[in-house]
């Protein structure tokens, strides 16, 4: 799969402009940015929270992690972790962990980090761990326009012990 037929659908309906970059298998946004060759600040990573109103994908840069009280500031909601079980059914036509940042095209709310903003290009996971895809900066902010956003998370400090 090069990529997953409802971002495909979801991209083509909004006429955005994009395309589809290869690389080596990977397991985290971070090793994504670096397999691809792109900066790590342009690959946005998207992390699936939940409380008892439901699901919210929370957009954030591969090298951050989402500051849950600033969240719940931005939201006004107390979100966790979504269970790893609980994906599949979301992302029907995605891998497992391989979660689109456009994910309102799976039909679930998102709220993206201001710290995406500005950048020339972003590049999202295609559904797989294998390709990205990459649109440029200015469509990204506008496909989010409507979306939330606030500054979420920090980045995270990641060395071979964590």
């Amino acid at each position: 799969m090069a990529i997953a037929r409802s971002l495909q659908n979801y991209l083509e309906h909004r006429d955005v402009e994009y395309d589809v970059l290869e690389h080596a298998h990977s397991r985290t946004a971070l090793e994504t940015a670096h397999a691809a060759h792109v900066p790590e600040s342009q690959v946005a990573k998207a992390v699936v929270l939940e409380d008892d109103r439901g699901y919210v994908v929370a957009v954030v840069p591969s090298r951050n992690r989402v500051d849950f009280g600033w969240l719940r500031d931005s939201l006004g909601r107390s979100m966790r972790l979504a269970a790893e079980s609980e994906l599949q059914p979301l992302f029907r036509d995605c891998e497992l962990g391989a979660v689109p940042a456009f994910s309102d095209a799976y039909g679930l709310d998102v709220i993206w980090d201001d710290q995406l903003d500005g950048n020339a290009d972003i590049y999202v996971e295609a559904g797989d761990h294998e390709h990205l895809v990459h649109v440029s900066g200015e469509q990204f902010s506008h496909l989010m326009a409507n979306m939330p956003h606030s500054v979420i998370s920090a980045e995270h400090e990641y060395s071979s012990l964590n």
